[in-house]
């Protein structure tokens, strides 16, 4: 293939876009999906053991919150840590190095004498954890089509819940077998092995190549999914000044950085308090442990349908309109709940308590909904020479809510005396929030009639 052949140079996403997707493109996103699967595994299977860790240590629920809040706070710094380091190194090494992070300090926590060292341990895996997130969206993003990519990358957000189902069927099993001990060895151990696939199979995405001025191999790689003769152009985004690729925290970027900021952490706040704090809340107002377990449960299972979907609404409506719907649809479905649930007590008949787990089910869509549509719009939003940092700036912000949540979330809750408003007041303003910033956030990603037009 002679690129002198090409009528003219283009972006490689361009260049990606005129023709069907590739096998090398589904491979990449699958290994990427195949990171954060195992990404999953290892970060929640604390919270399956928990029982017997906090047995075998001997200490109580409380104390042991440390452990297992320590992975949040290293996810948090990870993500930003590692998305910096993805547009630095390249999102594949980063990707990598996180992958061994995380792998050796699930295997690490096996060693751990008491909850200080099990929640170090913890601590370094959310480094890997975040780390690992933010570039393997980011590089699975690269290698995707635009009329897949925001499909992809919503899609890719299910790879951690997907991985805490893989590791809870696992569990008993190993448990029974090798204790919890042999339990971190051998998801780690396992989850190590994906490693080779990073390093022998994934390639690096030419629109990052060409950024770092490295040319041929950008159209080396880039032939692995392009037919016809080509001849690839760095990628030109609205952030560039005088054809100069920007930072992340470059002055053009300052909206769409207060934009996402909000959004995502408001998002994650809704998330986090709701599935953390829904069986404290639900069990205060009558409900038997059993029902508000099944309907957290039922939250999980709307939170992985609707993030698949996410990826389909952002590309048939544009980002705007999706976040704009749902951060109104939420401050409905959350007002609509507090009044439900908030005059309910063990005496309310069983009806009741089916509506607040459906309403609880539909909220769980929306604010997952609401998640996942954050990584299309950064994916879009970002320029490719910092776009690993800023997925992971708006991952970082993200766990500002969660942590937010997870400390608060409680304090709201007894704050009310018996009521649920102060509680569900700041849910509520956070769906506000939500809505507020599809207004400062500056580059959505255009609805497909536009792109048409467009094109």
């Amino acid at each position: 293939m002679s690129h002198a052949d090409a009528a003219a140079a283009v972006p490689f996403s361009q260049a990606i876009s005129r023709q069907p997707i590739r096998g090398w493109s589904i491979a990449a996103f699958a290994i990427c999906m195949l990171v954060l699967i195992c990404d999953g595994m290892d970060a929640q299977l604390l919270g399956i053991v928990a029982p017997k860790v906090i047995e075998d240590f001997g200490v109580d629920r409380g104390t042991f919150g440390l452990a297992m809040s320590a992975a949040l706070v290293g996810f948090g710094l990870g993500s930003w840590g590692g998305g910096w380091l993805g547009d630095t190194i390249g999102r594949r090494w980063s990707l990598a190095l996180s992958t061994v992070v995380f792998s050796l300090a699930t295997i690490g926590a096996s060693l751990a004498a008491d909850v200080e060292q099990m929640a170090a341990w913890r601590l370094v895996g959310g480094l890997g954890f975040g780390g690992a997130y933010a570039t393997a969206i980011t590089l699975a993003g690269d290698w995707l089509p635009d009329r897949w990519r925001s499909v992809g990358v919503t899609t890719m957000s299910v790879g951690t819940p997907a991985g805490g189902t893989v590791v809870g069927f696992m569990a008993p099993g190993l448990l029974e077998d090798y204790g919890w001990r042999g339990a971190f060895v051998i998801v780690g151990g396992l989850t190590l092995l994906v490693l080779l696939l990073i390093v022998f199979a994934l390639r690096e995405g030419p629109s990052f190549l060409l950024s770092r001025g490295k040319v041929e191999q950008a159209h080396k790689v880039a032939a692995r999914v392009l037919d016809e003769p080509f001849t690839l152009a760095p990628e030109v985004h609205p952030t560039d000044l005088d054809g100069k690729s920007t930072g992340v925290f470059a002055a053009t970027n300052t909206r769409f950085n207060i934009g996402v900021g909000l959004a995502f952490g408001s998002a994650a706040l809704m998330a986090y308090g709701m599935l953390n704090w829904g069986t404290t809340f639900l069990t205060a107002k009558g409900f038997g442990f059993e029902l508000a377990a099944y309907a957290v449960s039922i939250g999980g299972i709307t939170s992985i349908v609707s993030s698949i979907l996410a990826g389909l609404l952002v590309t048939r409506f544009g980002s705007r309109a999706v976040q704009l719907g749902l951060g109104v649809a939420l401050a409905v479905t959350l007002l609509v709940l507090l009044l439900k649930v908030n005059g309910m007590d063990a005496s309310s008949p069983p009806g009741d308590q089916t509506l607040v787990v459906a309403l609880f089910g539909l909220a769980a869509a929306l604010f997952s909904c609401a998640v996942a549509s954050m990584y299309a719009l950064m994916t879009h939003g970002y320029p490719p020479s910092c776009r690993s940092a800023g997925i992971g700036f708006g991952i970082f912000m993200s766990r500002v809510g969660a942590v937010a949540a997870s400390l608060f979330g409680g304090t709201l809750i007894d704050m009310g005396q018996g009521s649920l408003v102060p509680y569900f007041g700041v849910l509520i303003a956070a769906a506000g929030l939500l809505a507020v910033a599809t207004f400062v956030i500056d580059r959505h990603v255009p609805p497909a009639r536009a792109v048409g037009t467009a094109g």
